[in-house]
């Protein structure tokens, strides 16, 4: 009785907090088009891999990727549990001690990054103009995500679990947990830089919620 009870505060207070947004700051100018893109379960933050504020490559590096393209525009990246990223390829392949260990905050976490060429808005894809300095913003939020080694660089997760060919995981700061999921962690990044965004959600639905028209 007290897990369904537990399990009903917690899917109430999703619904709720995540339907309370935060307002999106005045920007004064529109310099940078950011993304927000979701499978039905994840959220993930697409950035220009390149512009005048920030080269992305040099971190997150295309030969790292199966394909080893170089014709990008734009990287998405999304932070998660490293268990769920790297042991669970389907939902069948979930183990319940994965589970455990992410919904407790047990394990460490990893940062999937996906490039594209081309972003196409719809019901799945947010486009988000904003100013060169709340990009700077994000850019110091998402670079504060990643875990570097010794000599500053990010991690990278040779692996053979990739989600296709053009896609590399990189180890990063903090644990998963209940409460700090990978959607609690792109809403986190969009008030980062002053955009809309629920109050807390550790679904994807409370992000996109605040960009229905």
């Amino acid at each position: 009785m007290c897990i369904i009870l537990l399990v009903l505060v917690y899917a109430g207070s999703a619904y709720v907090l995540s339907r309370v947004g935060t307002s999106r700051e005045a920007s004064g100018s529109n310099d940078v088009a950011i993304y927000i893109l979701t499978n039905d379960v994840h959220t993930d933050v697409a950035v220009p891999i390149k512009s005048p504020y920030k080269d992305w490559s040099r971190e997150i590096k295309f030969l790292n990727t199966l394909k080893k393209d170089t014709a990008f525009k734009y990287v998405a990246m999304g932070w998660g549990d490293k268990g769920f990223y790297l042991e669970t390829p389907t939902w069948e392949d979930l183990k319940a001690s994965t589970a455990f260990k992410a919904a407790f905050s047990l394990s460490t976490s990893a940062i999937h990054t996906t490039f594209y060429k081309t972003l196409k808005e719809d019901n799945t894809c947010v486009k988000i103009d904003i100013s060169a300095h709340q990009y700077q913003r994000l850019v110091t939020y998402i670079e504060n995500s990643f875990k570097r080694d010794p000599k500053g660089h990010f991690m990278f997760i040779p692996t053979t679990a990739n989600y296709g060919n053009d896609d590399a995981f990189y180890d990063a700061v903090g644990s998963y947990s209940l409460f700090h999921t990978c959607n609690t962690w792109a809403n986190n990044a969009l008030k980062s830089c002053g955009q809309k965004a629920s109050f807390w959600t550790p679904f994807d639905t409370g992000i996109f919620y605040q960009y229905k028209n």
